[in-house]
């Protein structure tokens, strides 16, 4: 596992003995392995052709080795010593060109090279060993070339994306376009923080995320390359390709300069961690309250990020007023599973997720008693218990909506736990603001005063209403005498064709003012 805090040199691009086996040139001499079938995928660094019995000395690793064993022919020891120094300097392979010396496999190189675990090939047409050389080589180098140039283009496009102030969303979909595969960032404790590539795809990465976070400390393989997020000695993460189907080299190439690019971003944008857990609670919880993607295909994402989603009852929350970050430490000091994330108008949502036999009402109770000792001008807008996952995005709007009735209702005497049922009218309207019907119906009652420029009219209509119809208090908080009042709510009934001490047309009014004022939030 290559760590971000030690920067590594670039993996050296290296193709397989079992690839270089494959060559249409080496299949013209018609290759057979005749010991080490099971190391095929050995990398081979480079082409060496030896004919001398201590050639171990000249090697540095990872070199196929060509040689007709001239030198070792009628010597079994040597041969057997040949092969032994050859697993001593960590060949990749040796290839044996039949021939004179040897019309036929040596069995004696045989069984060593096969108790080494070293694969032996034996050639059993006359070749000529500069041809499989210059194929070899001509092919590693045009890799290394792709390699750097892969290299130097990612990073530049990843600076490019860091320094334009991009979110980490943006460099995980530059990484992913490049590795072709799913791409997840997760904590210490394997909870995703993000993801990126095809949804698909990504899907399924998330749907067994269970099995792969238990494994996520064991060797690569598969396709499944890691780099660890981190620096000064301190870890926090790590970036996984999922599924990476390139040569191993380009994947761990490619996790490396990633993991480099985000703790890059980290720095440069003073993010953390933990702001990352936020983002991927913000998206999961925006993506639930929008519906735009059906809760069910959500759920993966969920398990992913540490929800427990199996048997549970969900609570959705809204509060207003008090900052995310309040709430996820009062979620942790109470011992609750749950999610905090902003929503786009400023409240932030909480998903508590109880166990079946928990009491969803007392712990709910609790919770915002804490949160009113946190924050005490605060609202906690609930919706009722859901057990199932698929009815959470409605729960979660419902809870939205109480939050802005009540927020928007002085005049309520709100309970701890703030319900559709405790903003009575108000409550309804907001959840019927969308409607056309209701959009015409208050365009309809309000129609003298929407034409109007004199916003002040509306103004003292809301309050006179707001207030029961209390002319006095309404001149008090508008700043003017009661006659002066008088003439603005004459003028304001000649504009609307209405009586205002008709209490069937008050309240007509009333409910338009209050739908309009709820389309126009």
């Amino acid at each position: 596992m290559t760590t971000t805090s030690e920067p590594t040199e670039l993996s050296e691009p290296a193709l397989s003995v079992r690839q270089v086996l494959t060559l249409e040139r080496v299949l013209a001499g018609e290759p057979e392995v005749v010991a080490g079938a099971g190391q095929l995928d050995r990398p081979v660094r480079w082409v060496h052709v030896a004919e001398a019995p201590d050639v171990g000395v000249m090697l540095t690793g990872g070199e196929m080795v060509l040689t007709t064993g001239v030198l070792l022919a009628g010597d079994e020891d040597k041969q057997a010593e040949y092969i032994r120094s050859l697993h001593r300097a960590e060949a990749s392979a040796v290839v044996l060109g039949l021939g004179r010396a040897f019309p036929a496999p040596p069995e004696v190189m045989r069984r060593a090279a096969e108790r080494c675990g070293l694969p032996m090939v034996v050639l059993h047409r006359p070749f000529p060993f500069a041809e499989l050389t210059e194929e070899v080589q001509c092919r590693l180098v045009r890799r290394k070339f792709a390699a750097v140039s892969l290299s130097e283009s990612v990073r530049t496009a990843l600076t490019a994306l860091i320094t334009s102030g991009a979110p980490l969303q943006s460099l995980l979909d530059e990484v992913a376009s490049h590795s072709a595969c799913p791409v997840v960032v997760t904590n210490l404790a394997h909870r995703v923080l993000a993801t990126a590539g095809e949804r698909s795809a990504v899907d399924d990465v998330l749907r067994d995320w269970e099995r792969i976070a238990r494994q996520a400390g064991g060797s690569e393989g598969d396709g499944w390359i890691r780099a660890e997020l981190g620096g000064r000695g301190e870890r926090w993460g790590q970036i996984m390709l999922c599924g990476h189907r390139g040569d191993t080299a380009t994947g761990r190439l490619l996790a490396d300069r990633a993991a480099e690019a985000l703790v890059l971003h980290r720095m440069l944008g003073g993010n953390s961690a933990h702001t990352w857990e936020e983002q991927s609670a913000q998206s999961l919880l925006t993506d639930l309250v929008s519906g735009v993607v059906p809760a069910r295909q959500l759920l993966p994402r969920a398990r992913a990020a540490g929800l427990p989603v199996n048997r549970r009852t969900f609570v959705p929350l809204v509060v207003r007023d008090v900052e995310a970050d309040q709430l996820d430490r009062v979620l942790r000091m109470v011992g609750l599973s749950g999610l905090v994330a902003e929503l786009a108008d400023g409240a932030v949502a909480v998903l508590l997720s109880l166990a079946r036999d928990q009491d969803a009402l007392v712990l709910t109770a609790n919770f915002a008693a804490r949160v009113h000792s946190e924050a005490a001008r605060t609202v906690v807008a609930a919706a009722d218990p859901r057990t199932a996952w698929d009815d959470v995005p409605t729960g979660l709007r419902e809870a939205q909506h109480v939050a802005d009735a009540a927020d928007s209702s002085a005049a309520l005497d709100l309970p701890a736990v703030v319900r559709l049922r405790d903003v009575h009218l108000r409550g309804l309207i907001r959840l019927l603001r969308d409607d056309p019907h209701v959009q015409s119906f208050a365009e309809r009652e309000l129609d003298g005063l929407l034409c109007a420029t004199d916003e002040e009219m509306l103004s003292v209509l809301r309050t006179y209403l707001a207030t029961g119809r209390n002319k006095s208090r309404t001149a008090q908080l508008h700043h003017v005498s009661r006659p002066a009042l008088y003439r603005r709510l004459e003028a304001i009934q000649t504009r609307l064709g209405v009586d205002l001490d008709d209490f069937e047309q008050a309240a007509s009014v009333h409910i338009a003012l209050l739908a309009h004022d709820a389309q126009q939030s």
